[in-house]
């Protein structure tokens, strides 16, 4: 699938901005490693999510989408502006990495404090915001405790938190979710909708695709440094016509079944599993074989007793595109 084409922008005031992110043949490398080839994207407002397996090319993005790297070719703008070293537009970003780089002989509260003082705030406000900060993320009673006490869910928490503290535009989120335990998750997945309520962006990347999914419908894939696909799960399944859908079928009589569904145009392929009742069949057609179905098992009596389509799951779907 070719990347989308992005006509040249001019820097743009806060007033015009109309996208989060845009990207023209953007391109990075680390000598003769390439880190990211032409990728050329366009990111609204509201929850994105990044997806990609490791060494995609997802954390470059975001090193180049809040200026901690510079392109090697190509360009980027993040609210209308070029980010590279530009301390105005730093203001309006978050970004949680996911390399741990706390302080560890300072308290959290302290840690934060001290970014904040360094990007101008006063000592009472980095204060009071660290504080707000730190008890969104549930780390109130613990946030005068020096980081190198904290467990890595806790070092997690006090990431995210840094982040958003100074109530940036957009935050950028490298695996946010690693290393948290459910509550956590669920916690930090709620502070997540209410920043976008409150009229904030995100940009959250992560290799557990379900919790993107849980997120957002919007998706960006990269793979080898480029862009794959970008849209919701539907829009992208909906491009994918050209490739089988799987579908898992557990019945009684997995056998008959197969070959009565081998039959059936547009299947290309049957298998059984270990456990002799589920049976995975891909096609090309598949409301053409939901719509035979029925009949075939009431005459096999096959004893159906689930069917499931992997058509709207992401992981499928990021399957079906590197493939």
């Amino acid at each position: 699938m070719s990347d989308p084409v992005l006509d040249v922008v001019p820097e743009e005031t806060s007033d015009q901005v109309t996208s989060l992110i845009e990207a023209r043949e953007l391109g990075r490398w680390y000598g003769e490693v390439v880190g990211l080839s032409d990728l050329s994207v366009v990111i609204q407002p509201g929850i994105t999510g990044l997806v990609g397996p490791n060494g995609s090319g997802k954390s470059t993005f975001m090193k180049l989408i809040v200026g901690e790297l510079k392109p090697s070719r190509g360009g980027v703008r993040v609210l209308g502006h070029q980010p590279f070293a530009n301390r105005e537009l730093y203001r309006d970003l978050g970004f949680c990495p996911q390399q741990d780089a706390l302080y560890d002989h300072l308290s959290a509260h302290g840690f934060l404090a001290h970014l904040l003082r360094i990007t101008g705030m006063s000592a009472n406000e980095s204060k009071q915001r660290a504080k707000r900060a730190l008890g969104r993320v549930g780390l109130t009673e613990a946030m005068h405790r020096k980081c190198g006490t904290y467990s890595k869910g806790m070092r997690q928490r006090v990431r995210i938190a840094q982040a958003i503290a100074h109530d940036p535009k957009l935050v950028i989120f490298d695996e946010p979710l690693s290393g948290l335990d459910p509550i956590a998750r669920h916690q930090i997945r709620t502070i997540f909708k209410e920043m976008v309520e409150a009229g904030s962006s995100l940009l959250v990347s992560s290799h557990v695709l379900h919790e993107l999914q849980g997120l957002t419908d919007r998706i960006v894939l990269i793979h080898r440094g480029r862009l794959l696909a970008q849209g919701s799960v539907t829009d992208i399944r909906r491009l994918l016509s050209q490739h089988p859908r799987r579908i898992s079928i557990t019945s009684d009589a997995p056998v008959e079944l197969a070959v009565e569904l081998m039959r059936l145009p547009g299947v290309r392929a049957t298998r059984i599993a270990e456990n002799e009742r589920t049976l995975t069949v891909e096609t090309r057609d598949a409301q053409g074989l939901f719509d035979q179905l029925p009949a075939i098992a009431t005459r096999l009596k096959a004893g159906i007793t689930s069917l499931d389509s992997d058509d709207e799951d992401l992981e499928a779907v990021f399957d079906y595109l590197v493939d």
